[in-house]
């Protein structure tokens, strides 16, 4: 890969970053129950919004295994176990945001139930996309560790 489409690739993955932040951060004051309360009430006694914010940790981390991954392609250095650990850590995280999504239908016993068909629409919205990369990242990790090994063969064989 050409070292300016992985810088422009990073730069990608940073503003995707951002933006995610910005908007964890920012929606909460939109939300209907809490528009009128105050930041202490917002972020310290609502248990589904904290739930959320721990949530994102796997996705936030999936994003700078990326980030890595990216960077050793821009150096030539894709073909290592750097690379293969870092798709592993990705297919963790997607596995990982699935869980939390599953593990969120207890808020969704609990909800208005007006709610609740947004609340399947949302995560449906982000189980899919997860299981999807979780899936390439698996594929990838394998031919990726199977380019490793073979590498490794031919550097023994020399």
């Amino acid at each position: 890969m050409k070292r300016g489409s992985t810088v422009f690739l990073q730069i990608v993955i940073v503003l995707a970053c951002i933006a995610s932040l910005a908007l964890l951060l920012w929606e909460p004051h939109l939300e209907g129950r809490n528009r009128h309360a105050t930041l202490f009430v917002m972020y310290f006694k609502d248990s589904f919004l904290a739930y959320v914010y721990m949530g994102s940790i796997p996705y936030f981390v999936a994003l700078y295994q990326v980030y890595k991954l990216l960077g050793y392609a821009g150096q030539d250095n894709i073909f290592s176990q750097a690379g293969v650990k870092a798709l592993q850590t990705i297919k963790a995280c997607a596995f990982a945001i699935i869980a939390f999504v599953a593990v969120s239908v207890i808020f969704f016993w609990f909800s208005d139930p007006e709610d609740r068909p947004a609340g399947v629409f949302m995560r449906v919205l982000i189980t899919f996309p997860s299981i999807v990369v979780a899936t390439a990242a698996a594929v990838f990790e394998r031919i990726l560790q199977n380019a490793v090994e073979i590498k490794s063969e031919n550097d023994l064989t020399v």
